[in-house]
């Protein structure tokens, strides 16, 4: 043992395990930060098939932590070269790379179920759901995980006996108004999106009107006025986006884009007195007074950066003659990116990079779209926030934390990504040896003195609309089977175990859109990829009256030698019969103790007289005054003495 690779796994892990692990098939999604460090230690721990998935290149700004690649590397696929780089660490190993989506339909629920376990190594919400709901699906363990500076986070994930993934609502992605991005700008953030998303894309990318956002604006009861202002100011654009597109681009072509964005825009806002009512009116910028360094704006308090700003100025031009443009920030002592720019220098890289852009699109780039990696779009959206935060008095930010605001860069540091990917390949190799009781959550904390924390598994959350769903695989072609047939296939007849549930009303759904319904059942005669439900899509059939659990149905190619005259519907041997949780019964009323009114054919009877009076007090206690009053409500008259006597003779005495 002494001799061979693996004698210090062995000796930790058992010669068992680790004759196992040189046949265990790993899918590891993501070649990132994780990915990296991660790729390095399943090579190296044994795992003899490893497939490695990333849709993602490699960035400049990735070389400082991700150890695989190299600056000759710089915009290759990331899956291909840390799996060249990390293939020479043990030859012993398969590494398939795959330079894909994780999303892409022929990444089905039967290729997933070909692994033996899920490593994950994402950096974003939406494919870390969709892989989690693919394992939960296929039944295949998962270990998920992140970073975030100094913390981070290992969490095994394993169908019915944790929670998954989605068991817990996760925070939603920071959105915000279109008026406040393009009208009413309060953070720095704000500017920053506008000139990424909005001014960027009107002046170089695709060509569209922006209709559609300014109509889902609209229906969700943002200021109508101002979205009709918007819709003019959308058409202006054209305009300027010709002049950057066809002409000799030359500083007169900035010029006019910044007296299109930052003066007459601003101008058209201010002729709307509602919209100031309660905050304050922006100043509209003037490019040859920023030139000359006669004008000038209001800093906000946070602001570090001073231009040509003295006692007695005033929002719009100095009290005075021109003044000399104060010198660019960058040619003071310190690192270049991390410089605060004043008014002057931020017109000055205004004006390049929209020269720079358009000579790019003059030479045949059709569109370009934000990089934070590429200088000329990064410069671009840095001069363009900051001449907006300007005009709204907003804090101005250095070209750096530009860059980390608009590519929503969360701090990475190459410890913490070792540290999270350690974790991960413990973690695995506890869900392969099925020690489920050593299993834990595992956080890194900002704390020295304990710096990993764990925390015992939770069970699947009984609310889930992913773990808690019965999920089935139908084996189809989409093209010749119809909603109604898979639908009465599934359901089957219910008589007796694996059969199904029977007929019942449902409804089926396709992701967000509704198929069909008990009332609504146009598409039961139509082809399933008429219905754009195809390979790797799931077909979510939901109990009508919600006594059944949910069905999720996968669905998956016919084998390759299935015979084109056999039947195109291939179900499981075993139908899915969910949860069944029948409504509690309706209690059955407590019959009232007091009389029900006569029925109208009953005669009517005189009232019963009242007891008759006594002097004095009764020699005999018969009952307490509430015994008493229950009586009377039940047709009974107590009589104080056996002396009292009643006038009326219609009565019945009981001793």
């Amino acid at each position: 043992m002494a001799n061979t690779r693996y004698a210090h796994a062995e000796a930790i892990l058992g010669t068992e395990l680790v004759s196992r692990l040189a046949h265990t098939k790993v899918l590891l999604v993501g070649a990132g930060g994780i990915g990296c460090e991660l790729l390095k230690n399943v090579v190296l721990t044994g795992f003899g098939h490893i497939t490695l998935l990333d849709l993602d290149t490699i960035d400049l700004s990735n070389l400082n932590r991700q150890f695989l690649f190299r600056k000759k590397d710089v915009k290759h696929s990331k899956a291909m070269v840390a799996a060249q780089t990390a293939g020479a660490f043990n030859p012993k190993v398969h590494i398939h790379p795959i330079h894909a989506n994780i999303k892409e339909p022929h990444f089905d629920i039967e290729w997933f179920q070909s692994f033996d376990i899920v490593l994950n190594a994402l950096d974003n919400l939406d494919a870390r759901r969709h892989v989690n709901k693919m394992c939960m699906a296929a039944g295949i363990p998962l270990v998920e995980s992140g970073t975030a500076g100094y913390l981070g986070q290992v969490q095994p994930l394993l169908k019915d006996r944790t929670e998954c993934f989605d068991c817990v609502t996760k925070p939603t992605p920071k959105s915000f108004p279109v008026c406040t991005i393009r009208s009413t700008p309060s953070q720095p953030i704000h500017c920053i999106v506008w000139a990424k998303s909005y001014l960027l894309p009107q002046l170089f990318g695709e060509e569209e009107d922006g209709g559609a956002e300014l109509d889902e604006a609209e229906k969700q009861g943002e200021n109508a006025q101002e979205i009709a202002a918007l819709r003019k100011e959308a058409l202006a654009y054209k305009a300027v986006r010709k002049a950057l597109h066809s002409a000799e681009t030359t500083d007169d072509a900035a010029k006019t884009v910044f007296q299109k964005v930052f003066r007459a825009d601003i101008k058209n806002l201010l002729s709307m007195p509602d919209m100031w009512r309660s905050r304050e009116k922006p100043t509209p910028l003037d490019f040859d007074a920023i030139v000359v360094g006669t004008f000038v704006v209001k800093e906000p308090s946070k602001n570090v950066v001073s231009s040509s700003h003295s006692k007695g100025q005033v929002n719009g031009y100095v009290n005075g003659g021109p003044t000399k443009p104060a010198p660019p920030s960058n040619r003071n002592g310190g690192l270049k990116d991390q410089r605060a720019l004043t008014l002057h220098d931020n017109l000055t890289l205004f004006v390049s990079s929209t020269n720079r852009l358009a000579s790019r699109v003059r030479a045949g780039e059709e569109t370009i779209s934000f990089d934070k990696d590429d200088d000329d779009t990064l410069d671009f959206v840095t001069a363009a926030s900051n001449l907006r935060s300007a005009a709204y008095y907003i804090e101005r930010k250095t070209r750096w934390e530009v860059k980390e605001m608009a590519g929503n860069i969360i701090p990475a540091i190459a410890t913490t990504n070792a540290i999270i990917s350690g974790l991960i390949v413990l973690q695995a190799l506890h869900l392969l040896r099925k020690s489920y009781a050593s299993l834990k959550n595992v956080h890194l904390q900002f704390k020295p003195a304990v710096p990993l924390s764990t925390v015992n598994l939770c069970p699947p959350n009984p609310r889930c609309g992913v773990c808690r769903d019965t999920y089935a695989k139908v084996q189809c072609d989409p093209s010749r089977v119809t909603l109604g047939e898979l639908l009465d296939g599934i359901l089957g007849d219910g008589e007796g175990e694996g059969r199904g549930t029977g007929k019942r009303d449902v409804s089926v759904y396709e992701d967000k859109r509704v198929l069909s319904d008990p009332d609504w059942d146009d598409n039961n005669d139509r082809t399933l990829e008429s219905l754009g439900v195809t390979r790797g899509k799931f077909l979510t059939i939901v109990d009508e009256e919600g006594e059944w659990g949910t069905i999720a149905v996968a669905l998956c190619e016919l084998p390759p030698n299935h015979s084109n005259d056999a039947p195109a519907l291939m179900l499981p041997s075993s139908l899915p019969k969910p949860p069944f949780h029948p409504r509690p019964s309706t209690p059955v009323p407590v019959p009232s103790r007091k009389r029900s009114a006569p029925d109208d054919d009953v005669a009517e009877v005189a009232p019963l007289p009242k007891r008759a009076k006594t002097n004095g007090p009764s020699s005999t206690e018969f009952g307490s005054p509430g015994k008493k009053r229950r009586l009377e409500e039940d047709g009974l008259v107590m009589l104080d003495s056996a002396a009292d006597k009643m006038e009326s003779e219609d009565v019945i005495e009981i001793d």
